[in-house]
């Protein structure tokens, strides 16, 4: 069952939050980081890519890069850019893209509850990510950016979380660079804090949405500092991360889309005919098309589209991971055809998420750059949790989450 606790958020005052609330680190680069912060000196790019404080082209991994990340996280506090709440609150998070508006409590979440899988991840995690990230944790101490969860819908917290967006909210802005909205409110209220966390330890699991390298360092630094703790009692707050929940009906998870940079040797008409043997392949002309169900996809090559449709018998509906397009294309077209086999090593891959559009995709392969364009149909929440539930794990670059967490609204020290 899942264990929460309510924690003390180190957030900006009300009139600060439009200038520190930033993009999450992983999203954009050093130098649109340095761009998008430039005049801004309350920013949170400062610690969470505090390589824009050094000279363009320092390294980010820098022993001194994460050193000036905690001393920018002191500096903040210092001159009340980030203030401490005195008591311990959950907080509810809503975004809203395209009149859509999903609900998320902030909860501290349970590491042991990350360790022994009632916190369930579909993904695998890279080692040297991890690392970066919890060095990251370490010199700040602190959960400087949430992570993302799932949890099974349930009525009782839906009214909890109705209570609270009924009222004026502590934060309220759309930001500039995505046009997405972010509304923030406090759960102060002892009993509906009491309840918040009985009802999440009713839950069996929570799931990983985004974020699996800042859970799964976050998880082994808390690890680490219990190890480290001679007289550790379990209670301590370095036992709980911060993580964004929201329920699992609200959340939609998007296409994320493959580029190749050439068709391994094949002429376009041997690659088509090659597709034949385990699709049907439709000609759809110049007009972009978009994949219409499950197991069907959109090839873009030759400034034509086409529509792909897995042949009976190319698929397993019985296997949680066989059943996924992801897994599909992976086996018969990028691997078997194209002769790509690693998706997170091969560099003549690239992968562009659903929100940039299919017009990403034909962009990518009419400049040259790319010679095929493959858009899948997007994976559902059910999907995910039965993965996760069955211990499965699901192919690299399967999943697409928007809108991201914003980061910067409010931040869990591990004191």
């Amino acid at each position: 069952m899942a264990q929460i606790k309510p924690f003390k958020g180190i957030r900006p005052p009300k009139d600060l939050i439009e200038q520190v609330a930033s993009r999450p680190y992983d999203v954009l680069n050093s130098k649109e980081a340095r761009e998008e912060a430039e005049g801004n000196d309350k920013s949170l790019y400062h610690i969470i890519k505090p390589e824009i404080d050094f000279p363009a082209g320092t390294d980010e991994h820098d022993p001194a890069v994460y050193l000036k990340a905690a001393a920018n996280f002191r500096m903040f506090q210092e001159k009340g850019w980030l203030v401490q709440d005195k008591e311990e609150c959950y907080y509810v998070y809503a975004q809203t893209m395209n009149g859509k508006t999903q609900y998320g409590l902030v909860v501290g979440a349970y590491v042991p509850d990350y360790m022994n899988g009632v916190i369930k991840k579909h993904e695998l995690t890279r080692r040297d990510k991890e690392e970066d990230r919890m060095k990251h944790v370490r010199v700040n101490n602190a959960n400087i950016e949430p992570v993302f969860f799932a949890y099974p819908d349930n009525a009782e917290l839906d009214k909890i979380v109705a209570k609270y967006t009924s009222r004026n909210p502590e934060y309220d802005f759309v930001a500039k660079d995505d046009g997405f909205g972010h509304t923030f409110w406090i759960i102060d209220e002892a009993t509906d804090i009491a309840r918040i966390t009985e009802l999440f330890a009713e839950m069996p699991s929570l799931y990983i949405a985004d974020g699996h390298h800042r859970s799964a360092a976050a998880a082994l630094v808390g690890a680490e500092k219990a190890n480290q703790n001679a007289s550790h009692k379990g209670d301590e707050e370095y036992n709980y991360f911060m993580a964004v929940c929201f329920p699992a009906n609200q959340l939609t998870i998007i296409d994320y889309n493959r580029v190749v940079k050439d068709l391994n040797g094949l002429s376009e008409e041997e690659f088509l005919a090659e597709l034949g043997k385990n699709f049907v392949v439709e000609e759809k002309g110049a007009d972009v098309y978009k994949p219409a169900a499950l197991h069907n996809f959109s090839l873009y090559l030759g400034g034509k589209w086409y529509s792909l449709t897995a042949k009976p018998g190319t698929y397993d509906d019985d296997d949680p991971i066989g059943v996924l397009d992801v897994t599909i294309s992976s086996n018969l077209i990028l691997d078997e055809i194209l002769g790509i086999k690693d998706l997170r090593s091969d560099k003549r891959i690239d992968f562009v998420g659903g929100i940039r559009g299919l017009g990403e995709l034909k962009h990518r392969v009419d400049s040259g750059e790319m010679k095929v364009a493959l858009a899948l149909y997007p994976v559902t929440m059910k999907q995910l949790m039965d993965i996760a539930d069955t211990g499965n794990i699901m192919p690299p670059k399967t999943t697409w989450f928007e809108p991201k967490l914003r980061s910067g609204l409010v931040i869990h020290t591990l004191e």
